[in-house]
């Protein structure tokens, strides 16, 4: 059913806020040009109003720390069901898109700036063309969709094609307007849909139940913690730590430091906590991860916010090897998100090698 916002104002007798209205949804779209935030804190904007081959403009185009494209159409004045065809229509000139035109969009969109410089000052990691643009997601923005356009988003999501819609509601406060969003589905399995899909079409084939992990190291974890400990984790962002819900008990996991290599093989034994609930087995019991681990101190420092605090999972290890003995070959998968179900037969071939290097992979976990 479509969703519905509601706002009170808390008191001995809570009382509503009133809707309001803006002067018009181009306002809407230049406050997400000034706060990306409003979508997403893990997305950058590169391009607006950007015209296509198929007689129209895109209304606002991002990008996401792995590269992919984010391709977000406001309603306006079209019907729910026109604004779904339309940016479908879209999708396909955005998944022909080279990485030359890409970088001409941002040029465009920014004056002239440079897309490498602002994805590396961003992200803090290096733009790879080899990845940029490999998949893409569509973002619809409404205020209200009828429910057979809600039926049409879940059922392409359900067949992997990565579409989501974030409402939107604006309230009156006094002199003010308050803005609120909700998204139709998750964005952690929108962003899974999006791991999935590769622009080579003919590439793709059914998933062969294996996990992918990216277990960046850095100031807030450290390989010889999880190894020692159990555990995966991420953090920094919803981006980073949402897919990390994909994992249950049993699954099994093949995880890689992308500056490094591959690292090791594991089974899930618990969901994802955040950080404060997770406890380190010790050899005197288990004990707070703030307390043991070699990154705690900077783990702490973002410890009470539930979007940048460091979330985990625990595991426990088939085969690991240091990182100064990690798999690293070429041709073998590699992918920021911090979780996916790969769906390529290069993941395939990667599993397979990952096997012969990894001989325990398959022990039977202690009891």
């Amino acid at each position: 059913m479509p969703i519905q916002h509601a706002l009170w104002k808390i008191g001995t007798q809570p009382t509503p806020i009133s809707l309001g209205k803006l002067a018009s949804e181009q306002a809407l779209e230049d406050m997400i040009v000034r706060e990306t935030g409003i979508l997403s804190a893990e997305w950058m904007l590169i391009g607006r109003q950007e015209q296509t081959g198929f007689g129209g403009r895109i209304d606002l185009l991002a990008i996401a720390p792995d590269g992919s494209l984010v391709l977000i159409e406001l309603k306006r004045n079209r019907t729910p069901r026109e604004i779904v065809a339309q940016a479908l229509d879209y999708a396909a000139w955005v998944e022909k898109l080279t990485a030359d035109r890409i970088a001409q969009i941002y040029q465009r969109f920014s004056n002239g700036d440079s897309l490498d410089a602002a994805f590396q000052k961003r992200f803090g990691t290096k733009l790879d063309e080899e990845t940029l643009n490999e998949s893409h997601q569509i973002v619809l923005v409404a205020a209200e969709l009828d429910d057979a356009t809600e039926r049409i988003i879940q059922y392409l999501n359900d067949r992997d094609i990565a579409i989501n819609v974030l409402f939107f509601q604006v309230f009156q406060h006094g002199g003010d307007l308050l803005l609120s969003r909700a998204w139709l589905i998750d964005p952690g399995q929108t962003q899974a849909n999006v791991t999935t899909t590769t622009k080579r079409s003919g590439e793709k084939e059914p998933w062969n139940g294996e996990y992918y992990v990216s277990f960046g190291t850095g100031d807030s974890r450290t390989w010889e913690d999880a190894r020692k400990h159990g555990f995966i984790s991420a953090g920094g962002g919803s981006w980073y730590t949402q897919t990390l819900k994909l994992l249950s008990p049993g699954d099994r996991v093949w995880v890689k430091d992308p500056g490094v290599g591959y690292l090791g093989v594991g089974r899930v034994l618990e969901p994802v906590v955040a950080v404060k609930d997770f406890k380190a087995p010790t050899p005197s019991g288990e004990k707070s991860a703030l307390d043991v681990l070699s990154t705690a101190a900077r783990l702490r420092q973002s410890a009470d916010d539930p979007e940048k605090a460091e979330h985990f999972v625990r595991v426990q290890w088939l085969d690991t090897v240091p990182e100064s003995k990690a798999v690293k070959e070429l041709g073998l998968f590699g992918n920021q998100n911090t979780v996916c179900q790969p769906t390529t037969p290069k993941w395939r071939h990667t599993v397979d090698r990952l096997k012969q290097h990894f001989p325990k992979w398959n022990k039977e976990p202690k009891a």
